[in-house]
């Protein structure tokens, strides 16, 4: 019976009291497809199965109710199956919910620890060992090994391992034919053996110390380490294999996708600690800084994740090489889209650590809370501790968009700059502040207006946008981003996004800016 013992413990204190009510005795029996078994452990003789002593229990194959004496009652014994299915089907969902739970906990733990080695100038082997630990840790894996290239000697040496002694890895050749780390760095290509499955091959030379018997015979992934400075080609740097699961040994299509989720920040860690090491005062710093940004741009959604769904335009500048704002976009269910803008109080190392765990947090919370302020709600417990560390706080707006129902939801932490603009006249209605922003105040509420199907248009922008000022020191302000909504709101996203930024830059006379600048506009 799938996933039915789960409730055994529920139905032991549950079968007394109905058979109380039906006056008679009750048990549950289960095909194990050989003969029949208890379901809740007693010491009687299986019946012969038969439509006159079996009730089948509804959505539970090869599960049956018996009634003492081989009574059916009636319809009585049928009540009492739907009763007992209903409770092991109550009992197989909260067990479903509870391990989906458990597996977003883990990932949402191991994004931040892995933020929080990229925010802390660290020694390579040392963050090495900490990301390989909590990879394994995640993905259960008893041994695991992280390989970093060696571009001098052309070979992949061993930095860090779990379950493995450092002396029993000798460094690979990156040429070498028969190893499957070699080929998983060369193609920059994961690479999945499960020895249970006779119809894969084994990816190695079989016999030769690189193949399957390198993990001795057990299943294992080798994830490509990649790292990618901004605007350049990405490179492998290293491998990261893992084996010797526990539990069932086969690795899942959610590990793999967790670890290739996570093997560019992998990457980033291990390059930046080789710059540590390397590199010295100014040089080093503003080395990180780069690579910082560059995460951060990462981090942030391309336009194309909702392309089916409607117009979007984005860009976020930062003022240094990492900032604290940030956007996200979601497909949500149905035809409805999530929209988010935020401003951290901050800008460099301490900002950009919290926009990065805001934006894995606003994923996930996002998808499961049932409204925008539900959503804020639970970003705030996530990121609680790290704001009251920091003593910076959020200002987010959160908009989920519903077009075929003609209805826009929204909550607004503070984020003065959020506006609805109308395709027909070109007025721009202020989206006001539900609650306060994140780390000052908790609560709030939400709100619901119109939205006119590909009229309306949801402008959002960050102060840097707002308080760029020109030679004179006059601000750039809200008026002159919103007339360019207005001028150009038959215009596709992209071209009145162009628009803004071509104009702040004559406006400034192209002068850094002094705080990040970030524009989001939708129209759908």
């Amino acid at each position: 019976m799938p996933d039915a013992p789960s409730g055994v413990t529920r139905l032991e204190r549950l079968l007394p009291a109905l058979a109380a009510l039906a006056g008679t005795s009750l048990r549950i029996w289960r095909s194990d497809g050989r003969q029949l078994r208890l379901l809740v452990d007693e010491p009687v003789l299986p019946p012969t199965p038969s439509v006159d002593t079996l009730v089948p229990i509804p959505d539970f194959e090869g599960t049956w109710l018996q009634v003492a004496g081989g009574k059916r009652n009636g319809g009585g014994a049928k009540a009492l199956a739907d009763v007992i299915g209903a409770v092991l089907g109550a009992e197989k969902e909260a067990v479903q919910v509870a391990a989906e739970l458990s597996e977003r906990y883990e990932e949402i733990d191991l994004i931040y620890t892995i933020s929080e080695i990229l925010g802390h100038t660290i020694r390579l082997d040392e963050a090495a060992h900490r990301i390989l630990r909590e990879v394994a840790t995640v993905v259960r894996a008893r041994r695991a090994t992280l390989l970093v290239h060696d571009p001098q000697a052309d070979v992949l040496r061993l930095v860090a391992s779990r379950g493995v002694d450092l002396g029993e890895v000798d460094p690979v050749e990156v040429d070498d034919p028969c190893s499957v780390a070699a080929r998983v760095f060369r193609e920059m290509k994961i690479i999945s053996y499960d020895p249970s499955d006779p119809t894969i091959p084994d990816p190695g030379c079989g016999e030769g110390e690189g193949g399957a018997r390198a993990y001795k015979g057990r299943a294992f992934i080798s994830v490509p380490v990649v790292y990618a400075a901004p605007g350049g080609t990405p490179k492998p740097i290293g491998v990261i294999n893992l084996t010797d699961r526990l539990g069932v040994d086969a690795f899942t299509a959610g590990d793999r996708k967790l670890v290739a989720a996570i093997a560019n920040q992998i990457g980033a860690a291990v390059e930046n600690a080789r710059l540590v090491e390397r590199d010295q005062g100014q040089q080093r710093v503003r080395r990180e800084m780069e690579l910082a940004h560059d995460l951060q741009l990462k981090l942030l959604p391309s336009p194309l994740v909702v392309a089916a769904k409607a117009d979007v335009a984005a860009r976020c500048r930062s003022a240094d090489s990492v900032g604290g704002d940030f956007y996200n976009l979601l497909s949500l269910h149905g035809d409805r889209i999530g929209v988010m803008i935020g401003d951290v109080s901050s800008h460099g190392f301490g900002a950009a650590l919290i926009m990065a765990l805001a934006m894995a947090a606003s994923g996930i919370h996002a998808e499961t809370a049932e409204s925008p302020s539900e959503a804020l709600m639970q970003m705030e417990g996530s990121l609680a501790e790290e704001l009251a560390h920091t003593e910076m706080f959020l200002s987010l707006f959160y908009a989920v968009i519903d077009p075929p129902a003609g209805r826009i939801a929204y909550a607004n932490a503070g984020h003065p700059h959020a506006f609805l603009v109308d395709g027909a006249t070109g007025e721009a209605e202020r989206l006001e502040a539900t609650r306060p922003p994140l780390g000052l105040g908790v609560g709030g509420e939400e709100h619901s207006k119109p939205w006119r199907r590909r009229e309306a248009i949801l402008a959002l922008f960050t102060d840097g946008l707002v308080d760029a000022r020109n030679e004179l020191g006059e601000r750039f302000g809200e008026e002159r981003v919103l007339s360019h909504v207005k001028n150009l709101r038959a215009s596709p996203a992209r071209e009145i996004l162009e628009a803004v930024f071509t104009d702040i830059a004559a406006f400034t006379g192209g002068a850094p800016a002094t705080d990040d600048r970030t524009l989001v506009l939708l129209k759908a």
